[in-house]
């Protein structure tokens, strides 16, 4: 029986909706491969031919003078800034974990916490930011421990909604490590909401995906939600 959720839409809708974003189908498949429409917006190294005339016919709507000295190279270094900021759509996580998957024999959890990322609100291009935890048990094989940062910043460069980039991390962890469980929690500010709008300055945003033993098996859920917790007031 598949149980609703508050939207009237069951849970494995609402993960699909997350995958695809809330306005058509992602740039992104869910195994990080670029789609024909990102590469035409992304074309020219990731930029498009045109962003730093839209930049400056911006300045000029906002009431400023593109041209005065101080403006003179803004449209340049934003179009440079945002390419950095959604160069994830750029990468591929096949590429990025060739050779990174090493077989062992080890079943007890493996944790990746405290991963500072930063993305941009997709709804006002505004960043958010904070810490990523991610852990899995093994199923006879283990990922290189850099290689789960680098999975949270391929994601985390993109244009994101927390919601959707909790659950394309924990996924893609889940189809390519093929491990007993997998589990991410995520926490953020977002400027959006302490910028404008509410403007609430110590708002923090906490998102949580978790798949196989990690939803189905409570003590390994309380484990690894322990761990991510413990000696935190030491470190920070």
């Amino acid at each position: 029986m598949s149980v609703k959720t508050s939207s009237g839409r069951t849970r494995e809708e609402n993960r699909k909706s997350l995958r695809r974003g809330q306005f058509g189908d992602t740039l992104v498949n869910r195994a990080g491969t670029v789609s024909k429409q990102a590469s035409v917006l992304l074309k020219n190294n990731g930029r498009a031919p045109n962003i730093q005339q839209i930049v400056k016919h911006l300045l000029r709507l906002l009431g400023e003078d593109p041209d005065r000295s101080g403006l003179r190279e803004t449209p340049e270094r934003v179009a440079e800034a945002l390419t950095f900021f959604t160069k994830g759509y750029q990468q591929d996580i096949d590429q990025l974990l060739n050779g990174a998957l090493f077989p062992m024999e080890y079943d007890e959890m493996v944790i990746v916490r405290d991963i500072d990322f930063f993305s941009l609100c997709e709804h006002h291009l505004l960043p958010f930011f904070g810490k990523c935890h991610v852990g899995y048990i093994p199923n006879k094989r283990v990922v290189g421990l850099s290689k789960i940062p680098r999975v949270v910043d391929v994601f985390s460069r993109r244009l994101q909604v927390q919601e959707r980039l909790t659950v394309q991390i924990a996924e893609t962890l889940q189809t390519k490590l093929k491990p007993h469980g997998v589990g991410v929690v995520m926490e953020a500010q977002h400027l959006c909401m302490m910028m404008r709008g509410v403007e609430k300055q110590n708002t923090l945003a906490v998102t949580s995906e978790m798949l196989g033993v990690f939803r189905n098996q409570q003590q390994t859920r309380d484990e690894f939600l322990r761990l991510i917790r413990s000696g935190r007031s030491e470190v920070r």
